[in-house]
């Protein structure tokens, strides 16, 4: 005689669940047409695009809060080359506590920290603080850093 079990632990239903869900994704591959030799070219040159953009954005915003460091006379400015690390820089150019630093990786709270931040950096380097507000105007803010950075 079989018996059926009146009780199934609710992890177990949710590990059976994700296991059977697992098993079907990659069944799917398998049914689905590729893409075909020009288009997996043309998605690699524009995914290596992408990448090589993304890196001299990130080389120079790197630069210019590295400069920025050192033209306001903070520690460990190597630091701008660090991802997470270089929010906690942000927060020891502008006299901050690194907590601040720190919301600025938590979503819409950092809009706020973020421009925060930047409008004391800008008072560190003896700027208007409206140059952090430029932050959230797209393309704009791609000129704050260097103009922080690099302007006397």
């Amino acid at each position: 005689m079989i018996t059926i079990p009146r009780h199934r632990s609710p992890l177990k239903v949710a590990a059976l669940s994700v296991l059977a869900s697992l098993t079907l994704l990659t069944a799917v591959p398998i049914f689905a047409d590729g893409p075909s030799g020009a288009q997996a070219a043309a998605m690699g040159i524009a995914f290596l695009f992408i990448s090589v953009i993304f890196i001299a954005f990130y080389i120079y915003w790197a630069l210019a809060t590295q400069t920025i460091a050192q033209k306001t006379n903070t520690e460990n400015g190597w630091l701008a080359w660090i991802p997470i690390a270089n929010l906690i820089l942000w927060a020891n150019i502008a006299r901050k506590p690194i907590w601040w630093g720190l919301l600025c990786m938590v979503p819409l709270v950092n809009i706020v920290f973020m421009i925060l931040l930047w409008m004391a950096i800008a008072e560190a380097r003896n700027k208007p603080n409206w140059w952090g507000i430029l932050l959230i105007v797209p393309m704009v803010n791609l000129i704050v850093p260097g103009y922080l950075a690099w302007s006397d």
